[in-house]
């Protein structure tokens, strides 16, 4: 199947990222210029960053993140003037202590209260840091994201010592929530052979900061 994605295909899955700390206005506005060459689906920058001109590409930012430590109130207004700032896509990181503890229904308020800062069209987006997590953690947060009115599960926020994605954990998700919502990969996918992968596993979207090294490999793999 994903052996025939072409480099195209393979960058209308990617949200172009650009998260560290240390990121400038110019290192975004650079953001912004490759992925309007690379032809990416979004962009996805720090909400410091908004509201922002991608000529044409989707906006998606981070909420409560990179610790997802934040009260849910907190969270929520900070989706919001993500929103009121521009943003298509709100990526909010989830309470994974809570997540540990077996707080489920914590999780899914948590979750609750940023979908209702984010209406539709609004895309929310859930990161589990499922490197953090067991595989019965990992089910029952996507559980949560989905009963919460979420429309993506995401893996990681790229900043957790645990990890970033993985085929088990997007096979995982995939399986428990495939085909009703989206599932980003995120964290440390670096080469074209580890987009493929995750595609092949589940993935519907990719969340990528090296992009234009990724798609410049599936071309040399691929003689495009």
């Amino acid at each position: 199947m994903t052996h025939h994605i072409d480099p195209t295909t393979l960058a209308q899955y990617v949200d172009h990222t650009l998260l560290k700390p240390e990121a400038t206005a110019q290192d975004v506005a650079d953001l912004v210029a490759e992925g309007q060459r690379l032809g990416v689906y979004s962009v996805c920058v720090s909400p410091s960053f908004l509201p922002l001109d991608a000529g044409g590409l989707k906006v998606a930012t981070v909420c409560g993140f990179p610790s997802g430590k934040h009260h849910s109130e907190v969270k929520a207004a900070e989706a919001a003037r993500a929103v009121a700032d521009g943003a298509d896509e709100v990526d909010m990181v989830i309470d994974v202590g809570a997540a540990k503890a077996g707080e489920f229904a914590a999780v899914q308020a948590d979750i609750a209260a940023v979908r209702a800062a984010t209406p539709a069209p609004v895309v929310l987006k859930v990161i589990i840091e499922s490197a953090a997590l067991t595989d019965e953690e990992i089910v029952a947060v996507c559980q949560a994201a989905e009963a919460a009115g979420a429309d993506f599960v995401k893996t990681s926020t790229g900043f957790h010592p645990a990890g970033g994605a993985t085929v088990h954990a997007i096979e995982l998700m995939h399986a428990t929530v495939g085909g009703r919502l989206g599932i980003k990969a995120s964290g440390g996918v670096r080469t074209s052979a580890d987009a493929l992968a995750m595609i092949e596993a589940g993935a519907t979207r990719l969340g990528l900061s090296g992009t234009a090294a990724v798609l410049a490999g599936l071309e040399a793999d691929a003689g495009y």
